[in-house]
């Protein structure tokens, strides 16, 4: 299901072209190319070590590919390759449990404040940042879409893992930015706290905002991703409609073992094929 019909015409979310990243002098992500379309919700799945935590730094500008030689950056987002990070998280809101620590390990955070002041690009709010009622509303607005507007008046590091998620995403929907990269989403979630925020995501994704969802779970994709981009040694394995890349051969090869693959509905899971 896409997004939205209006991104027809739009440059792609992302593209890269022949992106190598050095780590300690050895390629994690060597000649790398992919493309996602603007609107299209896309799972990006991969078994540790796949080369997804160094995608996400990729695309989020926390780090940056060796010169390809002929002056052109391989990453394009949105269709231009340079970016002010300020004004690229205005357009693409990134969430990850290393965001999330950031929020939830030091001076005392209240709930409200830290979504406000995602328009100022601060941790939290200071004397000199000027609050609009219009920026109040839109900071409610974004908590209530995600179910979160209990939590006003609390402390981060007082809410539960599900609950500090919730906050971080509503601070990056101010911005009403085009797409969500959500980096392990699910990461500390029970069953239940799990399910009830897939939900959420289903909301937001029929809402009109694009999702990138980086996983190495595929109980994680929900229905509404359509695509899907399997990682292996720094390299794209496959990508292209769910049913096509949710297989056993695929995810076999993703991860060195045998899997089984299983569909319930909409839903898809995955687990090691008993020896």
């Amino acid at each position: 299901m896409h997004a939205d019909t209006n991104h027809a015409s739009a440059p792609p979310l992302l593209e890269i072209d022949a992106a190598t990243v050095l780590r300690g002098g050895q390629p994690v992500l060597d000649r790398f190319s992919l493309r996602v379309d603007a609107g299209r919700h896309t799972a990006i799945l991969g078994g540790n070590g796949s080369g997804k935590s160094t995608l996400v730094q990729l695309i989020a500008r926390q780090l940056y590919p060796l010169a390809p030689g002929n002056g052109r950056s391989p990453v394009r987002v949105f269709g231009r390759e340079h970016w002010n990070v300020t004004e690229l998280r205005g357009l693409l809101g990134i969430v990850s449990p290393a965001v999330q620590r950031d929020y939830t390990s030091e001076m005392p955070l209240e709930v409200f404040d830290v979504v406000v002041s995602g328009f100022f690009a601060a941790r939290g709010l200071g004397l000199d940042h000027q609050v609009s009622e219009s920026m109040r509303e839109r900071a409610r607005g974004a908590l209530e879409q995600l179910g979160a507007s209990q939590l006003i008046g609390r402390e981060m590091a007082s809410l539960s893992t599900g609950e500090a998620r919730r906050v971080l995403i509503a601070r990056a929907l101010v911005h009403r930015p085009r797409a969500l990269l959500l980096d392990e989403p699910c990461a500390g979630l029970d069953l239940a706290s799990r399910r009830r925020f897939l939900e959420s995501l289903r909301a937001l994704a029929r809402s009109g905002t694009t999702l990138l969802l980086v996983t190495h779970h595929v109980e994680e994709i929900i229905p509404e991703i359509d695509q899907v981009l399997l990682l292996g040694q720094g390299r794209v394995l496959r990508q292209g409609d769910k049913a096509a890349v949710l297989t056993g051969d695929a995810l076999g090869e993703a991860f060195g073992m045998p899997v089984h693959v299983a569909q319930h509905g909409d839903w898809y899971d995955a687990a090691a094929a008993p020896p």
